[in-house]
């Protein structure tokens, strides 16, 4: 399996995980369980991007991309802080910063994989496809 195919399981396996954080955002659950399940959401959507960048870092052919680990590891960073604030919102049962941190969440967590993408795909998908 190519490393833009592990990519591509990781990511996959992280819409669930959104589709949590979406219903979460929209609904009327318990504030410490909203908290609990945007924490447990938030987690596994993290551990799976980290997960690609170490398969991604892991490949032989990383070494291609030295700045590689520099350039993710920061990204990864305001990742986990924007879940921060995503679970923080939930437990202060703040429904309007809740959306607000979770669509910062969504971008940050796209923009993770786009990089990857990026910086990993031997093959860069042609404009239009």
């Amino acid at each position: 399996m190519s490393t833009v195919d592990q990519i591509d399981d990781h990511q996959e396996r992280c819409r669930p995980h959104l589709l949590t954080l979406r219903m979460l955002a929209w609904g009327e659950d318990e504030p410490a369980l909203a908290a609990a399940q945007a924490d447990q959401a938030t987690s596994a959507i993290i551990a799976e991007v980290e997960a690609a960048i170490q398969t991604a870092l892991a490949d032989d052919n990383a070494h291609r991309h030295p700045a590689a680990r520099m350039f993710l590891r920061p990204r990864l960073d305001r990742l986990a802080a924007a879940a921060q604030e995503l679970v923080t919102a939930a437990r202060n049962e703040d429904s309007a910063a809740l959306r607000r941190h979770l669509r910062r969440f969504e971008a940050l967590t796209s923009a993770s994989w786009t990089v990857q993408h990026a910086v990993f795909d031997p093959v860069p998908p042609t404009r239009g496809s």
